[in-house]
């Protein structure tokens, strides 16, 4: 950790001098118990056992980093809080999956489709993407939305090996419902929005929404059914990207994104994710503490304390006082110092660097719902890209890398390995390093690099 780090930020920024590789005390009170050491390894491997390979030359290779791959925080309200029993997909389960998708020759490619279009008749479909708070309180100017060819660039990085393509036939398009013209008219009682394809119009269920943060939402199953509809022939799977917000049923306030796995097809919308709904989603006070932030011992003594009052400061201590090595570079560390070089959230943040909090957000929650499509299931063993999220805050303090055992399942599905898929992500890091989520992975994966 650089020694000068506290000079450099401002007074009222944390500096982040102490990161944590363990869970909170709150793990214990939920029941969430971590496989040890030798369980996980063993979970990189098909044999489903360590024995052949912690020995010799290979225990130096497969021998982990707790501060590359801490585990899940599991604070009060985390997805792992909620259900601390969720079991445990290891690379051998996963390849055993009869129902999982295998990459072939001939459906290898993974399609994104952009936003719809929206057709003149449907002028109104246009106002449900802004949010009603429509201007960032600190920049006062508009923010741009993340480009559909940078989360492209991103995910060809992220699933090295396979080809990721624009999806570009059919086009589709937002009608209104009764241009459609449909040979069975959907009930009337419910409102619908038009989807065309090329060879159809879908009706996709909407609700207005007069308390929520958007004037109207879009169904997300519906929108899942039209991608499957839209699916072509060569595609391993489909992503959808949508500027309208979610609902899946009566009972959501929203829904980022969903796959079908089996499928192979999934939804994601980028409406929450914009820097403009921050302070409404209790997200602005956090965004020094988003990854790779997330682990600071500081941080999480402050949000342990405030979340559960009636806890004795002594066990949030014991909680938190297990800090990073001594060692002079961790890739958790070097994402620390990288995040910290940029200019703060804290202090006016420009459009630039908004958009960029925007873009990044998108481009994690992409590749974790098409993580989905490769059978790959919420991760239990670490801080991971595919663990679970309960909450938009929660899904701000994921990382955006693959942990050992998730890694292992996706570089057999892409058929490269860890070098050449940390190399691919690392060129795109570097191109993308003004942005603070991009510039901390850059930082952590020369710091895996350096390792392997």
């Amino acid at each position: 950790m650089p020694q000068n780090r506290s000079s450099r930020l401002g007074a009222n920024r944390c500096d982040h001098s102490k990161l944590t590789s363990v869970s909170t005390a709150h793990a214990d009170e939920v029941g969430y118990s971590r496989l040890n050491f030798e369980r996980r390894t063993a979970a990189t491997t098909l044999q489903g056992t360590v024995k052949s390979l912690l020995g010799g030359k290979n225990r130096s290779a497969i021998k982990e980093s707790e501060t590359s791959f801490p585990a899940p925080l599991v604070l009060p309200g985390d997805d792992l809080a909620l259900d601390p029993q969720y079991p445990a997909q290891s690379l051998r389960s996963w390849n055993r999956l009869k129902d999982r998708n295998e990459v072939t020759p001939d459906r290898r490619t993974i399609y994104v489709a952009a936003p719809p279009d929206i057709a003149r008749d449907a002028p109104f479909v246009r106002e449900w993407s802004n949010p009603k708070q429509r201007i960032s309180s600190a920049t006062k100017t508009a923010i741009e939305a993340p480009g559909i060819q940078d989360v492209i660039s991103y995910l060809e990085a992220f699933y090295h090996g396979l080809p990721v393509k624009s999806l570009r036939s059919p086009k589709l398009c937002f009608t209104a419902w009764d241009d459609c013209n449909p040979p069975k008219a959907k009930p009337k009682t419910q409102q619908f929005i038009g989807l065309k394809t090329s060879s159809e119009c879908i009706g996709i269920r909407t609700r207005v929404t007069s308390n929520g943060d958007f004037t109207h939402q879009l169904n997300l199953n519906d929108l899942l059914d039209v991608a499957i509809s839209i699916l072509p022939d060569d595609a391993y799977a489909l992503l959808l990207l949508v500027d309208q917000d979610l609902y899946e049923d009566d009972d959501d306030d929203f829904v980022c994104g969903r796959a079908y796995g089996g499928s192979r097809v999934a939804v994601v919308s980028t409406a929450r994710y914009c820097p403009a709904l921050d302070r409404k989603q209790g997200l602005e006070a956090e965004r020094q503490h988003a990854w790779p932030a997330s682990h600071c011992t500081a941080y999480l003594q402050k949000l342990y304390v405030t979340s559960t009052r009636e806890m004795k400061r002594r066990k949030v201590d014991n909680t938190t006082n297990q800090s990073n090595s001594d060692s002079s570079s961790e890739p958790l560390e070097d994402a620390v110092s990288a995040h910290d070089v940029l200019p703060s959230f804290d202090s006016s943040p420009s459009s630039t660097t908004l958009a960029g909090l925007w873009f990044g957000r998108v481009c994690r929650t992409a590749s974790h719902e098409l993580g989905h499509c490769f059978g790959v299931d919420h991760c239990v063993y670490y801080a991971c890209a595919m663990q679970g999220s309960a909450s938009i805050i929660e899904d701000a303090r994921q990382p955006p890398y693959l942990c050992p055992v998730d890694l292992a399942k996706i570089l057999r599905s892409t058929g490269t390995n860890a070098k050449q898929r940390y190399q691919a992500l690392l060129n795109f890091c570097d191109k993308h390093n003004d942005t603070h989520l991009f510039a901390a992975y850059g930082a952590w994966i020369r710091g895996r690099l350096a390792m392997l």
